[in-house]
């Protein structure tokens, strides 16, 4: 009789266990059922980011700690099965629990606002119209954006910054220090994070023999970057950037004025895009003494030390001739005057 008893005891343990593992199992079922469907009962709302460092498991995690979905583990089996060959697109998505899994894998493929990478070139001797212009066309912020986010340097935190004058002529304080490179920037990027990395591409590049000449030669940073960028502009061939400074540093020694065509061309731009003519001016070194209210462009490294290491010389005028594929310097207005007429007409573009 007890062996029955224990017989029946372990027929009832055992059909409660069945029978709990089905419960069990329903559950689960119906729990992945409902995530895998949008169909928990939840109306949660998110913006997805997904930026270029994020892989499926840091999409997973976003998405279940937002509640959008239940299971981080769940999702990344399902999209291993369903999309194995899956790639996330940086961008935001604004996204809803209700949605499926299936939903959610085709709103990642199109987001609302696009980070996706772009891969954008700065030359040497662009300025600040040249690279909002550039960030436009390719997506990444709006021009005007690009350019108010040029203008206050307080904006921004590097020790280099603090040499820049900011006088109210000047139009931009950052011109200058926005570093000729390649970047791979974001659709849709703030404008100031652009400046941020093209300031801390600059940064990068400040070599100890910058500093020293500034210091041995009594001048800022910024007036350095200044001259370096007037060169950049003025140069148009290999060779010449040394013999070009020299004239600049010579005039500069003298009390001269630069008299360079190229700071009228910035001038100009700056009046077309809505500066007064106190700025207008204040960038024309036919005009103004010394050096301009700012840098003209956004000069490279090597036109930097092409001003650190110009040539010794007596030159105060040069030109260029041949379209430029040539340069006359000279110590004297006649000669330069001489010289240009006989060889102006070289210049046929």
């Amino acid at each position: 009789m007890s062996k029955n008893k224990n017989n029946g005891l372990k027929a009832v343990i055992a059909v409660l266990i069945v029978v709990l593992l089905c419960i069990v199992g329903f559950i689960g079922y119906t729990y992945i059922q409902k995530d895998i469907s949008g169909n928990d009962g939840t109306d949660n709302e998110y913006t997805l980011n997904i930026e270029a460092s994020d892989f499926q498991y840091q999409v997973a995690a976003k998405l279940m700690n937002n509640k959008i979905i239940l299971n981080d583990t769940l999702w990344c089996y399902w999209m291993d099965k369903h999309y194995p060959d899956f790639i996330y697109i940086n961008g935001e998505y604004n996204l809803n629990s209700s949605m499926s899994y299936e939903e959610i894998a085709q709103k990642l493929q199109n987001p609302d606002v696009s980070h996706k990478t772009v891969t954008v070139c700065i030359p040497e001797g662009y300025n600040v119209f040249d690279i909002a212009d550039t960030m436009e066309n390719n997506g990444i912020c709006s021009r005007e954006d690009f350019l108010n986010a040029c203008r206050d340097k307080s904006e921004y935190d590097y020790d280099f910054l603090d040499s820049v004058t900011s006088y109210e002529t000047t139009a931009y304080q950052l011109e200058g220090y926005l570093f000729p490179a390649t970047y791979d920037l974001g659709e849709n990027t703030d404008a100031k994070d652009v400046v941020s990395t093209m300031l801390e591409a600059f940064d990068g590049k400040i070599k100890d023999s910058w500093i020293s000449y500034c210091e041995e030669n009594y001048i800022t940073l910024n007036e350095l970057i200044t001259i370096a960028s007037i060169v950049e502009k003025e140069t148009l061939g290999e060779g010449v950037a040394e013999n070009i400074a020299s004239v600049f540093m010579n005039r500069l020694n003298a009390n001269h004025k630069l008299q360079s065509d190229v700071t009228i061309d910035y001038g100009n731009a700056l009046g077309e895009n809505g500066f007064d003519d106190n700025v207008v001016k204040s960038y024309n070194t036919y005009k103004c003494d010394g050096l301009p209210s700012g840098p003209v462009c956004n000069p490279g490294v090597a036109n930097i030390d092409a001003v650190i290491n110009h040539s010794d010389t007596d030159y105060f005028y040069f030109f260029s001739y041949n379209n430029g594929d040539d340069f006359y310097f000279t110590d004297t207005y006649e000669d330069f005057q001489n010289s240009w007429e006989k060889l102006k007409d070289t210049n046929t573009n």
